[in-house]
């Protein structure tokens, strides 16, 4: 008999199992796929680390979070300076003084705050859509040059039929600064974020290849408690319904020449392009291999045994997922968490920290 049972080996189960094994608590954790890590899984090929779900890049203003996540790994000082594609144009992101004097050779914040504001003044309402606000926020330009293309791709809908909640901060920058965050600690895990989630596994015994949701009386009669982290909806054989997600597919290739793009992330925001970006992986770690390792990410629609990577938090899906957290409730051996079991994206960051409060709750309340 088990104290806890961990459905789920990605981030925030590993850090709960890393604290939950501290006190002496026996975890068990069941893993649908074959590898640890969830998304954040990484390997290494021919020297370079792959990021196998799409770029996971680290980072946080909150010292303890740093802190803690530095006993597992070295990180190194890999600033994240994308740039966007756009047919022939390449322009730095996010939106600085180097994307609006590329955009339109101005050299000065008034005088491409003075284009952002004259252009913004074509929606003269209330905006009802993405497009209206993105268009009020930063002028047509830039939005049909480096969001138009790219969100109806990741959304799979025109940009006039999604809800501003989606991207309701569009951040302007007037500084030549391409860092596209503004978080004081920043890196990379040296050797990649497997060995760190290795590392906070440890103690506890890991199941690969089973899938609870279709064997869970089995596995619920192993412990005392259930951590669930996978899609909520899902836990309850979708009684109430199914939740909404977009997927990705991912392409990654080997190619035989020591530098692809020049750039770890670059973003295509045309709409005929197929591909939302293109990760040069070796770039994370400042590779110096003669060949490379190139991922492109396409955004599809989710269905059966796909990822379901992001979650669509309109008005129909929350109120769904209200429901299902009703039922949630009644179920007092079984903690829901994680992205799935909350039904929100969130960042690493965001991640650890929601799950060392959840641990040290569990450990004050035993």
């Amino acid at each position: 008999m088990y104290d806890y049972l961990l459905v789920g080996s990605g981030l925030f189960n590993a850090v709960v199992a890393n604290e939950l094994n501290k006190t002496g608590a026996k975890c068990l954790v069941v893993e649908r796929r074959n590898h640890i890590g969830g998304n954040c899984y990484t390997y290494n090929q021919e020297g370079i680390i792959v990021h196998a779900y799409g770029a996971h890049i680290f980072r946080t203003s909150d010292k303890r979070i740093w802190d803690y996540l530095c006993r597992f790994a070295e990180f190194n000082h890999f600033i994240n300076s994308p740039i966007a594609r756009y047919n022939e144009e390449i322009f730095n992101l996010p939106f600085n003084m180097n994307t609006f004097s590329r955009m339109w050779g101005v050299f000065s914040p008034e005088e491409a705050k003075k284009i952002i504001s004259n252009q913004g003044k074509e929606i003269d309402y209330e905006p009802s859509n993405l497009e209206e606000h993105a268009i009020k926020m930063v002028g047509r330009d830039i939005y049909e040059k480096l969001i138009k293309g790219y969100t109806e791709k990741q959304w799979g809908k025109k940009c006039s039929e999604l809800p501003i909640s989606i991207m309701r901060r569009i951040p302007l920058r007037f500084t030549y600064d391409n860092n596209y965050y503004n978080d004081y600690y920043q890196g990379i895990p040296i050797g990649g974020y497997t060995p760190i989630i290795e590392k906070m596994f440890k103690g506890s015994k890991i199941v690969f290849r089973r899938d609870y949701c279709k064997e869970k009386t089995y596995w619920n009669a192993k412990a005392n408690k259930i951590i669930y982290t996978g899609a909520i909806d899902e836990f309850y054989d979708y009684k109430l319904g199914r939740l909404d997600y977009r997927s990705l597919r991912f392409e990654t290739e080997r190619i035989n020449i020591d530098n692809y793009q020049g750039v770890a992330v670059v973003n295509y925001t045309s709409r005929d392009i197929p591909y939302t970006r293109i990760i040069e992986h070796k770039h994370f770690e400042y590779g110096k291999q003669t060949h490379t390792i190139i991922t492109r990410e396409y955004p599809e629609l989710f269905g059966d045994g796909m990822e379901p990577f992001y979650p669509i938090n309109d008005e129909k899906n929350t109120i769904l997922y209200r429901k299902y957290v009703e039922l949630s409730k009644s179920e007092p051996k079984v903690i829901l968490g994680g992205r799935l079991g909350t039904y929100q994206y969130t960042d690493m960051q965001d991640t650890i920290k929601m799950a060392l409060d959840l641990s040290e709750k569990e450990i004050r309340n035993n």
